[in-house]
């Protein structure tokens, strides 16, 4: 009973104890956080690391925009022309007074193309030089899609490799550890670097063999 009512009489300062641990604790992990930000000053976060990835793409970008030459430009700006609302209706408001005038809707107006034999040869040059540079962008489009294409390509076998790295660091770990799960046999495959070129050839023969049951 008396060792209850000590509990109970000392309660109070129980609970300041623990208080004081309790701050105490935080206090030394906003220390560590300090110490650990202090030691790393420069380290980026991720919406930095956008950020900067973001920006780089901008720069690159704008870079191989300064490089086009003025024949790649005025390409630029007349496939975005064409392919813009204000071009369809200038040609349907130019087209429409055309036709209007030469069936014989405007009496004021006399009509210059009754066999609209000048339309149709009209029509068919501007539609060669607009496939001239429509073809001009996309092959320059084309061009800066293979660039991204081969940067993927490298960042993903770097990524495989870092990968394959890590597969084999903690295989090694858990055979130390000595852990089932580092004895199964696909680890062995996993930790082998996979080559590009094998797997081009392994692409190639399956495109083949099937190319081959379809013909049959």
């Amino acid at each position: 009973m008396f060792a209850r009512l000590d509990i109970e009489l000392d309660k109070p300062l129980l609970v300041e104890r623990r208080a004081q641990l309790h701050t105490g604790h935080n206090s030394v992990i906003r220390q560590l956080v300090v110490l650990s930000m202090s030691n790393h000053p420069h380290q980026p976060s991720s919406t930095r690391l956008v950020e900067r990835n973001i920006a780089a793409l901008l720069a690159q970008r704008r870079e191989d925009e300064k490089e086009l030459s003025w024949q790649e430009k005025l390409a630029d700006r007349i496939t975005a022309f064409a392919g813009s609302m204000p071009f369809v209706w200038l040609h349907l408001g130019v087209y429409s007074l055309w036709i209007a005038i030469n069936v014989g809707w405007t009496p004021g107006l006399p009509r210059f193309d009754p066999s609209f034999v000048i339309l149709a040869m009209v029509a068919s040059v501007e539609a060669i030089f607009l496939s001239t540079f429509i073809l001009i962008t996309q092959n320059r489009m084309q061009a800066h899609a293979d660039r991204r294409a081969d940067l993927n390509l490298q960042i993903s076998l770097l990524a495989e490799h870092e990968i394959t790295r890590l597969v084999q660091m903690v295989s090694e770990m858990g055979r130390r550890m000595d852990l089932d799960v580092a004895r199964q046999p696909e680890l062995e495959e996993l930790k082998q670097d996979v080559r590009p070129e094998q797997v081009l050839e392994t692409l190639e023969q399956r495109n083949a063999a099937l190319a081959g049951k379809q013909s049959d």
